[in-house]
């Protein structure tokens, strides 16, 4: 009741302070409700498509050329579309303006409908899935004049967020896992299911190295890093982000020391900084969380997404923190 009564207050307030300062058009947006001004479409003819996968993109009506691309990964069981809707990436799509692309899994490269994040086919430069997945990225970057790409993704599609950013560095700006697994992660652990329960004996140096042989010769710049775990995970381990951050503070150069620390939402938050300042990676640590995307739905400035299966209303919403922390609000 309490966070009812708070979404309503702040979306009448928002409202109040737009009809009397800002264009219409502005002060729909500055509230925070959803628009829908397009619809989700399947694109066909987008690469040679060497991981057999389904391309599917939400682009807001009129949006102007040059806007960024976000890249949004689905997990186990679910699917582009419903994952696209219910992360809360289509809501702020329209409500910021930028376009989105929603990869989609097939039974028939998975029985699961996982990404195949595990599989050496499929997480290799210019191979499998991973290739796929870039060709989508490089065919909405063309359509839309995008200036620039993100990728993120929840549980397998954390784990394959992690494969784009070490195959294909020069194309994605930052990185969104969500309770996702570092790159080589499985074939760290000897096995998927090593990695994901137990986690993989690596050091910093050993992390970095295998995104480094993903990409030979590549001397950035690297991605950023954000990286969402729920504490009572039991699919996949805590332990990975911690494993994700030592992979990507040693391909930035940088330590495993975080150089803030403050809550976000009443989470625990970190900040890791390379040499110039600049964030190299940052985590959101949801407290008594399990195996799930964070979201937080209403109307509020700050709220996005829709709870349902995996997708988990703990008064925070994940797409929300990455897209201002990457400078796609406003």
């Amino acid at each position: 009741m309490y966070k009812t009564i708070k979404g309503a207050l702040s979306t009448l307030l928002a409202a109040l302070l737009a009809a009397l300062f800002l264009p219409a058009s502005t002060a729909q947006a500055a509230t925070g409700t959803p628009r829908a001004t397009g619809t989700i479409e399947e694109v066909t003819g987008f690469g040679s498509n060497p991981g057999a996968l389904r391309m599917y993109r939400y682009v807001p009506a009129g949006l102007p050329a040059g806007r960024p691309v976000v890249v949004a990964l689905h997990g186990c069981t679910q699917n582009a579309t419903t994952y696209g809707t219910q992360s809360g990436w289509t809501e702020l799509a329209d409500r910021w303006g930028f376009s989105v692309v929603l990869p989609g899994q097939t039974s028939a490269n998975n029985l699961s409908n996982c990404f195949n994040w595990f599989q050496a086919g499929d997480i290799e430069r210019g191979r499998g899935e991973a290739a796929s997945i870039q060709q989508m990225t490089a065919r909405q970057l063309a359509d839309t004049g995008g200036s620039r790409a993100y990728v993120t993704g929840l549980s397998a599609g954390g784990g394959m967020t992690a494969v784009m950013m070490a195959a294909y560095p020069e194309t994605y700006a930052a990185g969104g896992v969500v309770a996702g697994l570092p790159y080589g992660c499985a074939q760290a652990a000897g096995s998927p299911y090593v990695c994901m329960y137990v986690g993989a004996t690596q050091t910093p140096a050993q992390w970095g190295d295998r995104v480094r042989a993903a990409r030979p010769g590549y001397t950035g710049p690297w991605p950023r890093l954000t990286v969402f775990q729920g504490t009572s995970d039991t699919t996949v381990k805590p332990v990975n982000m911690a494993d994700l951050v030592e992979q990507w503070t040693n391909v930035h150069g940088t330590d495993q020391t975080a150089d803030t620390k403050d809550t976000v939402g009443g989470y625990p938050h970190a900040v890791y900084r390379d040499a110039a300042g600049g964030v190299a990676a940052e985590t959101y640590t949801i407290t008594g969380m399990g195996h799930g995307q964070p979201l937080d739905p209403g109307s509020g400035p700050a709220q996005c997404g829709t709870a349902g299966a995996y997708m988990l209303d703990v008064n925070l919403c994940a797409a929300y923190e990455m897209g201002k922390s990457w400078g796609l609000a406003g």
